[in-house]
């Protein structure tokens, strides 16, 4: 009988512990991509390129966020490997107003909060698609866009259910 209840409670503690954590477990680490654009009067905020060592002043506010980003590839270019993030129908258009815009300022993409990469702006951009190459090792980018696609697949089902 003891040992029932023994084994009762040992049951109990792992379903207790389960329900408290309310989320399920994932097999990858969520990361947040955020893009800024230059800010003209280099007054905003000075970001550091990790290798290239390049100063930026950006705004304080990002242009593109994590709830923006609808996938993320990994592609070879004829430069190299960057990553493809690909927009939301709201925010391609919002992009492509401000590409317009803004020709000739960079965005700074920042992983984490850590600025990574930057591209200056061309021409605009009207099918929201921001090509970006990354001052990461190549080695380190297929499990940093398998984390990306992955949180950005998983906010992307959150925001449809509440909204």
């Amino acid at each position: 009988m003891k040992r029932a209840a023994t084994l009762l409670s040992l049951v109990m503690a792992i379903f207790a512990g389960a329900c408290a954590s309310g989320r399920k477990p994932t097999d990858y680490t969520p990361t947040v991509a955020r893009f800024f654009v230059e800010n003209a009067q280099q007054a905003g905020t000075p970001i550091l390129l990790p290798r290239s060592g390049v100063r930026i002043s950006v705004n304080s506010k990002p242009v593109i966020t994590e709830g923006d980003i609808v996938n993320v590839e990994l592609v070879q270019v004829e430069l190299g490997k960057c990553l493809l993030f690909q927009l939301t129908p709201a925010a391609t258009r919002d992009f492509y107003r401000m590409s317009v815009t803004q020709q000739g300022r960079r965005i700074v993409l920042t992983i984490d909060g850590n600025p990574v990469g930057a591209r200056r702006i061309d021409g605009a951009i009207t099918d929201g698609a921001v090509f970006v190459f990354v001052e990461l090792p190549d080695e380190s980018l297929p499990r940093l866009v398998e984390n990306l696609k992955k949180y950005s697949a998983a906010l992307q089902l959150e925001l449809k259910r509440k909204g």
